[in-house]
């Protein structure tokens, strides 16, 4: 039979999507494992090989456990857009745009759903490593919770609880969870978590023994805090991002829209320049490159810009050369025009003007959603892209909206200005790709008079593994693995 094991968290953000994904690539050294999310709530996908759309935490974990990316690993994901509405991605297909208490009058049908995507996974796999959302006490929520108790009833596997010292209450946040659980989940905890500690540990050990004594549980563990890079799951994680140079001669504004997505296309780059997520309401301050991201809900977002004035001040940067990239809902609001049929935004139907960096024009037409994995040609011309013309890279796409128009950046996909300097794409990851990442900061670096120099680059689960794997006791959670 296929074994478990979950993480649970005392609240959103305290590590059990890292904890999960250092479980997956310890574990796969012994086991066939994957990793499980019922249900996700974010804006940072990813889509697999047959053009589904998951979290992109369960792709990366996926990857930790050396097993190809599946919908039947997060079978549930909402995407937020605003005004309490969430698109329902449902087995890797958008379902619908649903308020809060519309979702939840579905929620036996999603259970079945969930399930089925269970079952299909145990039966492929050795191990399942089961991560739970938010906080596992959310009491209004038992009696439709699909992602923590709704999987501790349907699966009633061992669960490891993590929580955030960092966040200060750590020890009343576990204990106080652990009295709010069902008996019948609470029974099922077979270990506790201390994640993101900073100090001396001499210091913390006589509450850990007071902890273990008042809950009759294991601490597993207590993981020191540590800025190892790995793809954030989420908008909360932006939050953590350090905002301030570092050293770093080339500075990159990434527009902090207010419905951001896959903001983790940037991260590739914060190894080699300073990048700042900069609000609407900010002033740029000279960056040497500008980048708008993809969104969720392309039309209030560009609205948003138009009504901080971000938008003119963006069109002075390009005007004076300042390079700018728009990914996916970015490359839109760089084109010309942008007309909804009310699929897209929050009020309706409308068309709207772009910044018309691009001589392109984008519609919202049907509820429809391009999702798949593309490997395009460089066609584009100027600084950036004609050193790498011809070369392959290597994307995802997702998004709706078809846009028409100006001169293709990579084969049959976005579009470049006549110099070169503003490029537009729906391409998720471009900066995963060495080529076009090297050409980039490059031409950046090239620009001040530096050159640019890029040393190995890890995806960083290997050395997350082996830090956690140091602080964790594995025996127990292998001897409890092995118990079931």
């Amino acid at each position: 039979m296929t074994k478990n094991i979950m993480v649970m968290g005392t609240g959103s953000h305290v590590g059990k999507s890292i904890l999960v994904t250092a479980l997956c690539r310890i574990l796969s050294r012994k086991y066939d494992v994957a990793p499980f999310k019922a249900q996700n709530m974010s804006l940072n996908s990813w889509v697999t090989e047959d053009g589904k759309e998951i979290g992109i935490a369960q792709a990366i974990q996926a990857k930790a456990a050396g097993v190809e990316p599946s919908a039947d690993m997060n079978p549930v994901l909402l995407k937020p857009k605003g005004n309490h509405i969430s698109q329902v991605v449902i087995l890797g297909k958008p379902y619908a745009d649903k308020e809060a208490g519309d979702y939840y009058d579905s929620i036996d049908e999603i259970r079945s759903t969930v399930a089925g995507a269970y079952n299909r996974l145990s039966g492929l796999h050795d191990v399942i490593v089961i991560e739970g959302a938010g906080g596992a006490a959310e009491i209004n929520l038992y009696s439709r919770d699909i992602v923590n108790i709704g999987m501790a009833r349907l699966v009633r596997p061992p669960i490891i609880l993590i929580g955030d010292i960092e966040r200060g209450g750590v020890f009343a946040s576990i204990y106080g969870t652990l009295q709010l659980l069902p008996p019948d989940v609470k029974q099922l905890v077979c270990g506790l978590v201390i994640n993101k500690f900073r100090g001396d540990m001499k210091l913390l050990e006589p509450a850990i023994k007071q902890l273990e004594e008042l809950t009759a549980l294991p601490v597993l563990g207590v993981i020191p805090y540590t800025d190892m890079r790995i793809p954030s799951e989420d908008s909360v994680s932006i939050k953590d991002k350090t905002q301030n140079q570092n050293g770093h001669p080339i500075r990159i504004s990434v527009i902090r829209l207010s419905h951001i997505s896959n903001f983790t296309d940037f991260e590739p780059l914060e190894n080699y320049a300073f990048v700042r997520y900069t609000n609407p309401d900010e002033e740029l301050d000279e960056p040497d490159a500008i980048i708008l991201p993809g969104t969720k809900n392309t039309i209030d977002d560009l609205k948003e810009l138009i009504a901080s004035g971000m938008d003119k001040k963006i069109i002075r940067e390009a005007n004076k050369g300042t390079p700018v990239i728009g990914i996916c809902g970015g490359y839109q609001m760089l084109g010309e025009l942008i007309t909804d049929s009310g699929v897209e935004g929050t009020n309706g139907a409308c068309s709207m003007k772009g910044l018309g960096l691009l001589e392109v024009s984008t519609r919202f037409g049907k509820y429809e959603k391009q999702t798949k994995q593309s490997e395009k040609i460089v066609t584009g011309n100027g600084g950036i892209l004609s050193p790498i013309r011809g070369e392959k890279i290597r994307g995802y796409e997702i998004h709706m909206g078809e846009t028409d128009g100006g001169k293709a950046a990579f084969g049959d996909d976005g579009a470049v200005s006549e110099n070169g300097l503003v490029i537009g794409t729906y391409l998720h990851g471009i900066f995963e790709n060495e080529n076009l990442r090297k050409s980039f900061l490059g031409y950046l670096y090239n620009r001040k008079g530096l050159t640019y120099i890029e040393g190995n680059r890890s995806d960083g689960i290997e050395e997350l593994a082996r830090y956690v794997e140091a602080y964790i006791n594995m025996n127990l959670i292998y001897s409890i693995l092995e118990g079931q």
